[in-house]
Order: C-alpha cells, then structure tokens, then sequence
C-alpha cells in the first residue's frame, strides 16, 4: 500500500467509526430518556441495564446503522477533501479516479467482513439477553403460547394441538398421527401434554392410543399417563417468539429454515429476508462507497453541505426501498431474495452511472 492509500484509508475508518459512536452516544441517551419509567416501574437492576440491555443494544444500532453512516463516512471526507483541492492534486499527480477507489473499496471491504461477522455471530447472541431483558423490565411482556398448532414433524408423522400454554408449559388437545404412505397406522390422543425436561420425553395425560391395520381400527389402549419420545419437537416450537430471527446465528438460521421447511411449515419470509439481508447489507457498504465518492469527489456550488444533504437523501432512499421491497416479501408479493437484493441492485445502477460522470 502506498501513502495515499493509508490516507483515505484512515480517513475514511476513522471518520466512519467517530460517526458510528457518535450516534450511539446519543441513541443511548435518548433510550435511557424515553425508558428510564419503565426501569423504575418493573424494578430493573442496575447491573441488568448495563450489562443485559445496553452492553447489548450498543452492537446491535452499529451494525443497523452501518450502511446509512458508510455513506455518510465516505460523503463527508471525500467532499472536505474536495474542497482543499486534494482530489485535484492526487488526479493530477497520474493517479487515475480507478486507482484512487481501492483503498475506499478496501475500507468498505473491511466494514463489510466486520458487519457480516457481528450480525451473523456476535449479535445473534446478545440479542437473546437484550430482548429477555426489554420483555420482562421494559414492556412487561409475557411469553404466549400458539393455537391451532399443525405441524409435520417427519415425512409421515403429524402433530396436532389445539392451544399451547407458554407460563404453565402444557398443551391441551393433542394428538400426533403417523402414516405409511397415506394409510393411517396409530393415533394417539391425549387431554393435555407436557415437555419433561429431565427425561427429554413429553408426558401425555388422559391418553388414547388407536393402532390401525389395513385402514381398520385393530387395538386400543388408554390410560392417564404416558411418557413418550416425539422426535424433532420441544416447547419452543409452540411458542410465540417476537423477532426470533434476530436471535439465531447464521448456522442456526439456516438449520431452522430446513427443518421447518421439511415440516411443511409456511410464512418462512421473515426468516428469509433475514438470512438474505444478512449477506446483502455488508455489501451494500461497496454500493453506497462507490456513490458516495462518484457525488462528492467533485466540486460544486453549495460546499460540502449540498454534499451532505444529497448524501443522507439517497441513504433514506435506500432505506426506504428496502423496508418497501422486504414488506412486499413479508406479505408473499415477492421473492424474499429479490426483495433484499433489489435496493442493491438498482444502487448498483445508480452509482454506476455516477461514477461514469465523475472527475477523471
């Protein structure tokens, strides 16, 4: 690397990573503002807000707002740069516009790899303390249980429950039904169910087994209590988990989505766009870099502020697309993955055609 790369390279992280925590300085602030009743009503410790909530909301608003301030990283000192005729002075010494774009594309490389990593591996965990922590002391919310649970949890075997109790951990009208092809073999019925952890069985009370041959009803047997291996579910498969996306890392996002896939299970779009966007925001910081530079490596009348400005507009526009597109996939309108990757692809299209009308 030559001198000039180190330059924009340190400009450019260190003017990002000052923006990064300047923001969260003040996030933080306004959340400790609007939250701090809540804190006081629902009795949460000191050492709980520090250390579950706000050790964990820190990475969580960085990573989230890393594409917006990439841009505006890029915006601000390349147009300062501008107007202290550095831009001039490197193109006129030989270095061609190209060349000058590779320390910014290294730094946007170096953000992307830093964002993938943290949204994929190190947040997916802190978020599990961080919304435990905002659902008991900040909107006092309970776990719930589903209803009218259908699930397939093998090829051939189906599971059914009326109503799933999170708080007391039973469920009420269950029965799971297992096929040989589609000739029915054994059901068996229960009034209510109940995951043993210690033994890793369900416990089924008020029971009736029905074994089937030929489609004909061949043995029954009843009794009040059972205990029973059911393959591939646990409780948390009935139960209502906000944003639990949020908490699974990469690996386990995946894992989910094949085995409620195998299940038959629908409305997998959140979980789509979310393994989706995971790939698709890191690269956006090359994206909004190469605008970034193309808008404001020339000088304009206005200054750095009509820099700016444009800058933070094309950042909400981005942000905008992106909320508009991920919502048609929400609402099965679109393919999550084209909805991720559309914002991308026309950016992509639109730096292009800035980069074309820069200064070279």
């Amino acid at each position: 690397m030559k001198k000039l790369d180190l330059y924009i390279l340190k400009k450019f992280l260190g003017t990002f990573f000052f923006a990064i925590l300047l923001i969260i300085s003040i996030s933080v602030v306004f959340d400790v503002t609007e939250k701090i009743d809540n804190f006081f009503d629902h009795g949460a410790p000191l050492k709980a807000i520090v250390f579950d909530y706000y050790k964990n909301f820190i990475p969580y608003f960085a990573n989230l707002f890393t594409p917006l301030f990439v841009f505006i990283a890029v915006i601000f000192f390349t147009s300062k740069m501008a107007y202290q005729t550095e831009i001039i002075a490197i193109l006129s010494s030989g270095v061609s516009f190209q060349r000058m774009m590779y320390p910014y594309f290294l730094g946007a490389a170096i953000i992307g790899v830093f964002s993938f990593l943290l949204g994929g591996y190190v947040i997916p965990p802190a978020n599990q303390t961080r919304i435990k922590f905002e659902n008991e002391f900040v909107k006092n919310r309970k776990e719930k249980g589903l209803e009218k649970i259908h699930m397939q949890i093998e090829p051939s075997v189906f599971v059914y429950m009326d109503k799933y109790r999170a708080y007391s951990g039973r469920g009420e009208h269950f029965s799971m039904e297992k096929y040989d092809e589609k000739e029915l073999i054994s059901k068996i019925s229960a009034r209510y169910a109940k995951f043993d952890t210690a033994s890793g069985k369900w416990q089924l009370s008020n029971y009736v087994l029905r074994e089937f041959t030929n489609g004909i009803e061949h043995e029954i047997s009843s009794g009040s209590k059972l205990d029973t291996l059911i393959p591939n579910i646990s409780p948390k498969d009935f139960k209502e988990e906000r944003k639990y996306f949020e908490m699974m890392t990469n690996a386990e996002l995946n894992n989910y989505i094949d085995e409620q896939r195998a299940r038959g299970v629908g409305n997998l779009e959140e979980f789509l766009i979310e393994k989706y966007k995971r790939w698709a925001s890191p690269f956006s910081a090359f994206i909004l870099t190469l605008i970034g530079v193309s808008l404001a490596s020339r000088k304009v009348r206005g200054g750095m502020g009509l820099h700016i400005g444009v800058g933070i507009a094309l950042s909400f526009g981005y942000i905008l697309f992106m909320t508009i597109s991920t919502t048609f996939a929400i609402n099965g309108n679109m393919n999550p993955i084209l909805a991720v990757w559309l914002p991308n692809i026309v950016f992509t299209g639109v730096g292009i055609f800035l980069y074309m009308r820069a200064p070279k």
